[in-house]
């Protein structure tokens, strides 16, 4: 099975151990979780702004004194 090794700082490895004790995990497992939660961070945040553009008229249409149109800034460049 493939490995890596990571090189932290004092610093960093003191962080990265708090926060894994925090969450109960071991310090391995952490580690390994962390690209997968961020995989689906990302596929959350991609989903949210389609579903927000989508619905992006009907806010409009309810709330037409939040923010004009015109100068709302699009998708992802909002975020």
């Amino acid at each position: 099975m493939p490995s890596l090794n990571i090189t932290f700082t004092d610093e960093e490895l003191e962080a990265v151990r708090a926060a894994a004790t925090a969450e109960g995990k071991s310090l391995k497992q952490f580690v390994h979780d962390l690209p997968l939660r961020e995989q689906q961070r990302l596929q959350f945040v991609r989903y949210a702004i389609s579903w927000g553009e989508q619905h992006r008229d009907e806010f409009d249409d309810a709330f037409p004194d939040e923010m004009p149109p015109a100068d709302r800034q699009q998708g992802a460049e909002a975020a």
